[in-house]
């Protein structure tokens, strides 16, 4: 999936530490979300639908990705 992402607006979580390893999101037209790594902010980023996203931050919430 490919969307502009020129204008994107790009934020941490508020619960990210000082560390450099985190990404970023930013919420694109028609409801996408757009990650990227934030050590790379010129690299590629994912782009997600409204769908794909409310899957997997569903699957964070419930534990789904936790370490066993």
């Amino acid at each position: 999936m490919s969307a502009d992402l020129s204008g994107a607006r790009w934020f941490k979580s508020s619960r990210s530490s000082g560390t450099q390893d985190c990404v970023e999101i930013a919420h694109l037209d028609r409801g996408m979300v757009g990650v990227r790594d934030s050590k790379n902010p010129t690299g590629p980023a994912l782009v997600f639908t409204p769908s794909e996203w409310d899957a997997f931050t569903h699957g964070l919430n419930d534990g789904e990705f936790d370490r066993p």
